[in-house]
């Protein structure tokens, strides 16, 4: 495999997928729930995997993440993962969860294991009963392979209003051995931080235990996908899942490694990757936004306020438009419910500052113009009030957005 970028011992893969580390299989095909495309997809390990996942925030939770804890909570350890992306499974009652536990089981026949070793994630439409004959036809169907086709199989089968997939894959080496982490995500609506709304799945070859492991996930989430929105609201079904096999041999990783800091980069590394692939394909968006916030007290405050900046309607659709308004950022600064002095903030289109010590600083509409009209565009904004920062991550709001959720049903 080629090598995109390396920082430090940590090297990101050109070609890289979800069955880039060793002992991982994945695939997926069409099985009738959706009109033509793939809609059901798995990733196996026939090495029991240390697991650990992180869920939706939100009151109203889908069965498959009842049946998916309580698989990670029976042993820790798990083979695969089965997920559907036309039914949600969510708001179902009783037949919804005996559902989601039939499908566990027939994954798990399929490779003749047992149940508890086999995690369920669906998306889709919210209130439809899944189909189980065609749930039970696509396991039977799908044949999984270490291929890259296969993993572009299971990428597509995840996907709803996403427009294109997306995956990743970086390694770096830890006591002498190469350790690979791959990633397949999907997510274009419904995004919003504490558990944004998506699936993401992630693999690697590195021994680890599954305590350790949820550590790692829930300090990369809160720097990744709980630093993305598109629109505010948050689904019913996200969930991000880890599988960590140990076909790499290292010795055990635990937070007193020398080499843990190198293993958490590369978890680090594969989240934000996604996230941020998440955050540039929301549902009809045309751009990617970053918006990094420093000079806050606390590393909480500073995301915070990024958030909110990101999550803005009005500085979205100012982006939207390539507007440098730099007064929708303030106002929402305004409101976020945290303490700065706006006479001491700075505000930037990328490097050009537009808001100095709380007064407008002159620009060239021109160039700033231009500047927010690139595909990915920099929002910083630095303050006063402490030295930590943070970053998050969204998208402009456009009239397909509306266009593409007036219609999500047909």
């Amino acid at each position: 495999m080629k090598i995109l970028q390396q920082a430090g011992n940590i090297e990101q893969m050109t070609d890289g997928s979800i069955v880039s580390p060793i002992g991982f299989e994945a695939g997926g095909v069409h099985a009738g729930l959706r009109y033509s495309k793939k809609d059901i997809g798995m990733i196996f390990t026939k090495l029991p995997a240390s697991c650990a996942a992180v869920y939706t925030q939100s009151e109203v939770r889908a069965a498959p993440l009842e049946v998916t804890q309580n698989s990670i909570n029976a042993e820790g350890k798990l083979h695969g993962i089965i997920v559907n992306s036309a039914c949600a499974n969510a708001c179902t009652g009783k037949q919804g969860l005996l559902d989601a536990y039939e499908t566990r089981e027939v994954m798990a026949g399929k490779f003749n294991l047992p149940s508890r070793y086999f995690a369920v994630a669906s998306t889709g439409v919210i209130g439809e009963y899944l189909e189980m004959d065609k749930i039970k036809k696509g396991i039977s169907m799908i044949e999984t392979s270490c291929n890259a086709r296969a993993a572009k199989d299971f990428e597509e089968a995840i996907l709803t209003t996403d427009t294109v997939t997306k995956s990743c894959s970086y390694r770096a080496v830890i006591d002498g051995k190469t350790i690979t982490m791959g990633g397949a995500a999907k997510g274009s609506g419904m995004i919003h931080p504490n558990m944004a709304t998506m699936l993401g799945f992630i693999t690697t070859d590195a021994n680890v235990e599954s305590a350790e492991l949820k550590a790692a996930l829930c300090q990369a989430a809160d720097a990744s996908f709980n630093q993305i929105t598109v629109d505010g609201d948050t689904s019913t079904n996200d969930m991000v899942l880890i599988l960590a096999n140990g076909a790499a041999g290292n010795r055990p990783l635990t937070s007193l490694h020398p080499e843990w800091d190198v293993f958490l980069g590369l978890l680090k590394a594969v989240a934000e990757n996604l996230a941020k692939q998440i955050a540039r394909d929301g549902e009809g968006a045309t751009k990617l936004i970053e918006v990094n916030v420093s000079g806050m007290k606390t590393k909480q405050d500073a995301q915070q306020m990024a958030k909110v900046i990101v999550g803005s309607s009005l500085v979205k659709t100012a982006a939207y438009g390539a507007d440098a308004n730099w007064g929708r950022i303030i106002a929402a600064m305004g409101r976020s419910g945290l303490k700065f002095n706006p006479d001491a903030a700075d505000i930037l289109f990328g490097d050009i500052l537009v808001f100095k010590e709380g007064e407008p600083h002159p620009f060239s509409e021109g160039a700033a113009k231009k500047y927010l009209e690139e595909d990915s565009i920099t929002i910083n904004v630095h303050l006063k009030e402490g030295n930590e920062t943070g970053t998050a991550w969204g998208c402009d709001l456009t009239y397909d957005y509306v266009k593409i959720n007036a219609s999500y049903r047909t």
